[in-house]
């Protein structure tokens, strides 16, 4: 099936697996994770802080991915990641391509047959849009043929970026 580009909100999304790009907390913020949280609805939450109790007491690290319920939304689980914040260093592409590469894991597991990717870090946590594209097409490039894989791109500056930077690699 491969990666395919929507425009759009991924909180709408019709897939097994909604990849959130969470906080260390796990208990929602803003952009997709607050978007996530406010349209999933407690349920997610709930399953959220009872991770934080038991497996994940000091939050999420980065890089790392957890499952839990999907709650409202059309979707069967949310994948919640924390990606890095920017900062020029190099070393921390290893930690965003380790965003998608824990998440496809996470989904596999899980069984899912698709997932919705939003652009992980570009947001608030600074990451240039040009290149978390190319470091997310990448990380997911060895996912297997039958999973379709959805990237999400909430205006039609970041669907152009990821565009550009899919065709360029031969996709």
């Amino acid at each position: 099936m491969g990666i395919t580009l929507v425009q759009g909100d991924i909180t709408a999304q019709h897939v097994d697996a909604v990849v959130n790009a969470a906080n260390s907390t796990l208990y929602g913020g803003g952009g997709v994770d607050g978007a996530i949280h406010r349209r999933g609805g407690p349920a997610i939450l709930a399953e959220c802080q009872q991770l934080r109790r038991t497996r994940y007491p000091r939050g999420l690290p980065t890089g790392e991915a957890v499952a839990t319920t999907a709650g409202d939304l059309p979707a069967r689980w949310v994948i919640h990641t924390v990606g890095p914040v920017y900062s020029g260093d190099d070393s921390r592409r290893d930690l965003l391509a380790s965003c998608y590469r824990t998440s496809l894991a996470v989904a596999q597991e899980l069984g899912a047959g698709s997932m919705a990717f939003p652009a992980i870090s570009t947001g608030i946590f600074g990451w240039p849009m040009e290149d978390g594209a190319r470091v997310a097409l990448e990380a997911l490039g060895g996912a297997p043929d039958d999973l379709e894989i959805r990237f999400v791109l909430f205006d039609a500056g970041a669907y152009a970026i990821f565009e550009r930077v899919l065709s360029g690699r031969g996709a």
